[in-house]
């Protein structure tokens, strides 16, 4: 039922903290990863990790903005293994000069230059692969898609203005692509997201912890509001990927998982 092996994923932002994760467990789970980002040599260790643990990987560079470099890395793909079976749209992330801080810069003086940035890279970024990588398994009827969405989408957070309307986006464009990939072209491609919720990462910790390590007290807010009491840690996540990426989910498309140790049902009462 959760048999993954000999599948071909593509993860894309397989640098990241939480889809390197991923990606290390699907490979466990007999997958054959290929692993994109705009600097493959970023990658080289992961994939050499992946492939001492006994599993496969192959690092290629692909700017999930671009859909000639996409073209490109999936002709790889291809020429390697010879089809794509699971997408997962990993790319994503904010900007410090795109959140808007008290004290320091207001809505009004965000930068364009920021702003779009931060939208390209979460909903072009995911879009893109969808159409590239959804077409080789248009042509095979049959695949899955799994985009990353956030908390961010259901429940605007403070500050951070362009990843919260992108990742709403996110959310919209999953359920219509599932639409999509089901009536039009195969109900055999299914296309869900996966919602993580708070997570420390590169991207989100320095609005979450001081210097010292400490909370800042929007970080102490978040644990306040998470009935499990802490921040998500990477393992979270893999049982809901293993899960949509599997057999096991053959009937479920169009949603989106919340992995958030409850924020979301929390209403701060």
């Amino acid at each position: 039922m959760f048999d993954l092996n000999e599948k071909v994923a593509v993860v894309t932002g397989a640098n990241g903290v939480l889809i390197s994760a991923m990606a290390e467990e699907l490979a466990a789970r007999g997958a054959k990863v290929a692993l994109l980002s705009r600097n493959a040599d970023k990658l080289t260790q992961l994939a050499s990790d992946i492939e001492a643990a006994g599993g496969i990987a192959l690092a290629i560079a692909g700017d999930v903005t671009s859909t000639e470099s996409l073209e490109s890395a999936a002709k790889t793909v291809l020429d390697t293994w010879g089809r794509v079976d699971l997408l997962v749209n990993g790319a994503g992330g904010n900007s410090p000069d795109a959140t808007a801080m008290p004290g320091k810069k207001t809505f009004f003086e965000l930068p364009t230059d920021a702003l779009r940035f931060v939208t390209e890279l979460n909903l072009l970024g995911t879009i893109l692969p969808c159409q590239v990588f959804g077409k080789i398994m248009a042509d095979r009827q049959s695949g899955i898609i799994i985009n990353i969405s956030s908390m961010a989408a259901f429940k605007p957070m403070t500050r951070v203005v362009g990843y919260s309307a992108a990742k709403a986006s996110i959310n919209n464009f999953t359920e219509w692509l599932a639409v999509y990939m089901a009536k039009e072209i195969s109900p055999n491609i299914r296309v869900n997201a996966i919602a993580p919720g708070f997570f420390l990462t590169e991207q989100n910790r320095f609005l979450l912890t001081n210097e010292d390590g400490s909370l800042t007290d929007r970080g102490q807010t978040i644990i306040s509001q998470t009935p499990q009491g802490r921040f998500g840690k990477p393992d979270d996540l893999l049982s809901t990927l293993v899960w949509l990426a599997s057999p096991g989910a053959g009937f479920i498309t169009g949603i989106v998982v919340p992995v958030d140790g409850g924020f979301q049902a929390f209403s701060g009462v």
